[in-house]
């Protein structure tokens, strides 16, 4: 299957926000797996910005884009949005598959509460539950950016039946954050023999280095800090063969609850 990660970085205007989809989508042709950052629909600005005010609803403009896309592609698109609730929004991904309609959606368990910055004040966590989809012959389960430095939640979608981790993210840059991210991604690829597909915002705010790993922990490709597409063929294959010369979830003796 091609995965294609695009690598973006989203303004504070959510119409901007989508016409930069479009035009990054359409040179894309044929089925597969798109991936877009986390909060691609509109970024999270300073840590004053009001995300609630600009938060949209599962059949809002921003997931309306997302299908239509989709459906034009014939692939399953995965991209970050603010899901509008009563209150605070959830941190979102959306699943649309390629007939358009919405596959799944998973809110973000784990949030930013690191590094001097909160999203808990700006957001609400999602419930507890793990969100794995089957994209053609794959089966992908979902983490968004922070979710990464979990590994427990890494091993229930792997229980769940993942061969596959996509992530989207929107990692911000400072110390130590780039070698983090291409560390952990590489670290859930190894110790669950599964592929990682790992979509992050670009620009001078985030890292960037979105980028595949294969079942090895092998980065295939990897992008810069810009505008950029990355494209990878994945594989269940590659997973199959990897757990067959290191069967490690097999010889575990301790299980995930």
């Amino acid at each position: 299957m091609q995965v294609t990660l695009v690598q973006l970085a989203a303004t504070l205007d959510s119409a901007a926000n989508r016409a930069q989809v479009e035009a990054r989508l359409s040179d894309l042709d044929g089925p597969g797996l798109v991936v877009l950052p986390e909060a691609t629909m509109h970024d999270f600005g300073p840590a004053d910005h009001d995300l609630a005010a600009v938060a949209e609803s599962l059949d809002g403009p921003f997931v309306d884009l997302i299908a239509r896309e989709a459906k034009r592609l014939g692939s399953t698109i995965v991209a970050g949005m603010f899901e509008r609730t009563d209150d605070l929004p959830y941190n979102t991904l959306v699943v649309v598959a390629p007939d358009g309609d919405l596959a799944a959606t998973y809110r973000k368990i784990h949030l930013y509460d690191s590094f001097g910055y909160r999203e808990s004040e700006r957001l609400r966590a999602g419930e507890i539950e793990p969100v794995v989809v089957p994209v053609e012959d794959l089966t992908i389960g979902l983490m968004t950016c922070y979710d990464l430095r979990f590994p427990e939640l890494a091993r229930a979608l792997v229980d769940r039946g993942a061969d596959a981790f996509v992530v989207p993210a929107a990692w911000v840059a400072g110390e130590h954050k780039a070698e983090h991210w291409r560390t952990l991604l590489r670290a859930r690829a190894i110790e669950n023999t599964v592929w990682v597909a790992a979509a992050a915002q670009g620009g001078s705010r985030y890292t960037g280095r979105s980028l595949v790993a294969d079942p090895w922990g092998t980065i295939v490709e990897e992008a810069a800090g810009g505008d950029e597409l990355v494209t990878a063929q994945v594989a269940v294959d590659a997973v199959r063969a990897s757990r067959d010369v290191n069967p490690s979830l097999a010889n575990r003796r301790i299980s995930t609850p």
